[in-house]
Parts: structure tokens; sequence; C-alpha cells
């Protein structure tokens, strides 16, 4: 990848690379955009293959992130943090953790303010309490907006009801069949909230022990991880990482509905976006769907501190969102994806235009 002819092309604003040998820490930080308010985006550790991966990944989940705040309607850009290793080894000694996440923290402050972190695949609420005792740009923290995955759950289900009432008339997820891909974090919470709703849950995941907690707990049904594509379903959730549509799974779903946590859930978007409105399938753009956890942390960084109460109800905004896009996607032939993107952009332009203006003193 050329990374400053990629950056370029799509508005990037910096790349930045940063590693501490004494922890082993290997970070890749990502300011795509800060026309609206600070980068806020979480922290994903994953065993990338190379370093190449984790830029390519880094680099497209902060644009999604600027994207997912505008449509949001929050004073917040997009960024994204990723850090090459293993989760469960990081956490394996309690002092070495400690120092990692305390390094990463600097890191994070030398930024000043550009890039705020949260929680992301891979960390935890504890990861965070280590970060924030280098620096203020952290959200997602014990006592204050906490962990964020009920709050993102939430915003998926208020999508998938704004589906259901697209596609079925009826928001109503009673007897639907949901297949969800990856019961981790926000699709543990997306379980429970279906269950309650009276769907019929069918899980996967790369980890057994996350699969048979929700069997245990809410009755769901186990499936293959590679089944659960041509699995009978009325809706299809991936909830782990991106990239879960592509050329090789989409013939394989026999779903009404594409709507779930995950970032990124087209490989190639305009290529995947298409095949799945050919084939009659309503896809949730995801940035919209998942907004719900960034939603959440915003309260901690706006004036008058965390309000879970607003917060609920920016979230609930999401379902009249969603609705909005589908019928506008409905009504130009538009791909519901690019529908969401136009208006993001709308929004970025004009607070860009705003910007422009000199204010004395800054």
């Amino acid at each position: 990848m050329d990374k400053f002819k990629y950056m370029e092309e799509y508005g990037y604003e910096q790349l930045c690379f940063f590693q501490d040998k004494n922890t082993g820490l290997k970070a890749i930080v990502c300011v795509h955009s800060t026309v609206l308010g600070p980068a806020l985006g979480g922290t994903r550790v994953w065993n990338y293959t190379n370093e190449e991966e984790a830029a390519e990944d880094v680099l497209r989940l902060a644009r999604g992130m600027t994207y997912k705040s505008a449509l949001a309607g929050l004073a917040l850009g997009g960024g994204k943090a990723v850090i090459i290793g293993d989760p469960a080894e990081i956490r394996k000694d309690p002092t070495r953790r400690e120092a990692f996440w305390r390094a990463f923290g600097r890191y994070v402050h030398g930024l000043s303010g550009r890039y705020i972190t949260a929680e992301d695949v891979g960390t935890s609420t504890q990861d965070m309490v280590y970060v924030n005792m280098e620096t203020n740009h952290v959200v997602g923290l014990p006592g204050r907006s906490g962990d964020p995955s009920p709050y993102t759950a939430l915003g998926v289900f208020k999508s998938m009801q704004a589906c259901c009432r697209h596609v079925y008339g009826d928001i109503s997820l009673e007897g639907k069949t949901v297949a969800v891909q990856g019961v981790g974090n926000v699709g543990y919470y997306l379980c429970q909230l279906l269950h309650e709703a009276g769907a019929k849950i069918l899980v996967s995941d790369v980890v057994d022990e996350r699969v048979k907690r929700c069997v245990e707990e809410f009755g769901t049904v186990a499936v293959d991880k590679a089944a659960i594509y041509s699995a009978e379903m009325d809706i299809y959730a991936p909830c782990a990482l991106g990239a879960t549509i592509n050329d090789d799974t989409l013939p394989q779903l026999k779903c009404k509905i594409v709507c779930g946590g995950a970032n990124n859930q087209l490989r190639v978007p305009l290529v995947h976006g298409k095949a799945l409105q050919d084939r009659g399938i309503v896809y949730a753009p995801d940035y919209l769907a998942n907004a719900g956890g960034v939603i959440n942390v915003s309260y901690e960084h706006a004036e008058g501190g965390y309000n879970e109460e607003a917060s609920r109800r920016d979230i609930d905004r999401i379902y009249n969102r969603m609705r909005e896009i589908l019928r506008i996607s409905d009504e130009t032939g538009e791909l519901a994806f690019q529908t969401a993107d136009r208006l993001a952009e709308g929004r970025i332009e004009a607070m860009r235009n705003v910007r422009s203006i000199l204010t004395p003193g800054r």
C-alpha cells in the first residue's frame, strides 16, 4: 500500500507508529479527521500477520469512526489505534500489563488531545484505567461511562428493528431467526436483547467458551464457524472482525437483512454492497448500526460529564436515522452505505467551512 497516496485520496491527517522495547508495545495510531472535533476511537489488540496488515486495518477503522461520529451528530472526529499482539499474553503478567498500557498512554498523551482512545476488541476497561494513569485523553472508564459494549449492542438492536420495519412492516423480532457471528462483548449483549425480544438465535465464535455461555444463558443454538453463513436465517449479524461479506460468503447468505456490530463488514463496499442489493438483502450501514458505543462514551468527554439518560436517548435515535437512510436508498437506488456516506460527508463539509472562519486568540 502506498500510504501517502491512500491518505491523500481519503483525507487522512496522521498515521503514527509507536514502539516500546521494554514492554513489547507495537502500536499504530491513525487520526483520520479532526474537522468535527478531536478524533475518538478505540484501541484494538490483534495478532496481525505483519505491520502492513495492521496499518491497513487502522486506516479503514479510523475513517469509519469519522463517518460514525458525523452521522451520529457528535462533535468528534475519527481515529483508531491498533496494537500488534496477543491480548491473553499481555494480560498474563499483571506487572507487564500495567507497564504496557501506561507506555501506550504516554504516547496517546503526546498527541495532545488530537486522539482520544477507548476500549475495543482485545482490550478492557481495566486496560483503559492504566492508560488513564498517563493521560486524560481516554474514555470508557469504570465509574463513568464504563464498557461501551452494551450500548453498541443497543444501537445494533435499534437498527435491526428499523430494518425489520422496512422489510416486514413491523419492528418485532419475535420469531425471527438471527445469526450472530462473534459473541464476545457486543455480540453477547446483542444476544441478551434478542433473547428478551423473543428471537431465535444462532451463534458462532472462534472461542468455544463464549458460545457455551450464550447457549446456557439465552438458549441459543451453536453453529459451526464456517456454517454460519449458509444457515437458515432472517438476519445475519456480524459482530466480530470486518470483511465477512465477501466473494466467498455472500452467495451463501439466505437472509433478508444484514445488520451487526462489526466494522467494515463489506470486503469491497461497492462490489459487495451492490451484490446484496441485487439479491434483495437490506444492508444496515455498519457505522450507523454500531454507533451506540461511541455515543455513550462521548458523554464522558462532553461538558457536564457523563449522562446515561441522555446517552440512551441519543442511541434511540439510531432507529429513525436508519429508517431514513433505508428510505432514501430505496427512492434513489443508491446503496444504503452510499446514502449514509453522503449524509456524513455533507455534515463534515459544512463544518469544514465553518472552521475556516478565523477565531481570534486561537
